[in-house]
């Protein structure tokens, strides 16, 4: 079974997540082709690998064309948008599946019903393409299962369109329930709500709700993707693929006697 493995010690966001994917060998032809499939103009991609700290990486930039007047969505409209598109179910379910994450955590915070819920940010051309463009790259892949590892828990202040917000902002901090988080003491922003709702919809989980540590796995492909930011942590997502494997140890007889004699003498 092939599955993917987020090492999410700088954070994560969508175009993060991109660029990982890429990095680790995805087709970006051919993805580019798929995301056509949504038929949502005024915007453009530009992909280049650039370093942070020494290690290499891809970086995704969706560039608007133009000033995106309908950025504030609702549900309805992302959910239109999805199922006349050409994407495969698989692509549309994951991707709806997101946003759906994504409108309970903002309704819960914001005591509203995720109906009513007015998109800003994540219902901008650019969130939507990263969490599509995700996605994609997951499916072009072969993945099966997701995990991820432990995420910052840091501090800080963002603005947003509700104003200053705590960091995580509240309505990540939703999406990361059941997930593990360790403490982080940059001040910046390292979990962005698109990134949050990606991880939350691709993650395995057990009955209770808890994100599940990866298996074994045989590394087949790594992955790099930039952030925006610089420090002296590498904003970098890094994306390890392979395939899980069972290994049955076994203990030659003439070893394992040379053992109880050693622990009776």
């Amino acid at each position: 079974m092939r599955i993917a493995y987020f090492d999410c010690f700088s954070g994560v966001s969508g175009d993060m997540m991109l660029g990982a994917l890429l990095h680790a060998g995805v087709d970006e032809a051919a993805w580019r082709n798929e995301l056509a499939k949504l038929n949502v103009p005024g915007y453009e991609l530009k992909v280049e690998m650039v370093v942070k700290e020494g290690i290499s990486g891809m970086d995704v930039d969706v560039v608007l064309l133009e000033v995106d007047e309908a950025h504030g969505r609702h549900l309805a409209d992302i959910e239109a948008i999805l199922n006349k598109s050409g994407l495969s179910d698989t692509v549309r379910t994951r991707a709806m599946g997101a946003f759906l994450r994504l409108a309970h955590s903002e309704a819960k915070i914001h005591a509203m019903t995720p109906e009513t819920i007015h998109f800003h940010e994540v219902g901008a051309i650019d969130a939507i393409v990263d969490i599509v463009g995700a996605c994609i790259g997951l499916e072009m892949l072969g993945v099966e299962k997701v995990y991820a590892s432990p995420l910052p828990l840091n501090r800080g202040w963002v603005e947003c369109a509700h104003g200053t917000m705590p960091v995580p902002a509240p309505a990540t901090l939703e999406l990361l329930a059941g997930f593990p988080l360790r403490p982080d003491d940059r001040s910046k922003e390292l979990i962005t709500p698109t990134g949050a709702a990606l991880l939350a919809e691709f993650v395995e989980r057990d009955p209770l709700g808890d994100t599940l540590p990866a298996p074994p796995m045989r590394l087949r492909k790594v992955g790099y993707g930039a952030g925006k930011r610089d420090s002296w942590i590498p904003n970098l997502l890094r994306l390890m693929v392979g395939e899980t494997y069972t290994e049955a140890i076994k203990i030659p007889s003439g070893t394992r006697k040379a053992g109880k004699r050693a622990a009776h003498s």
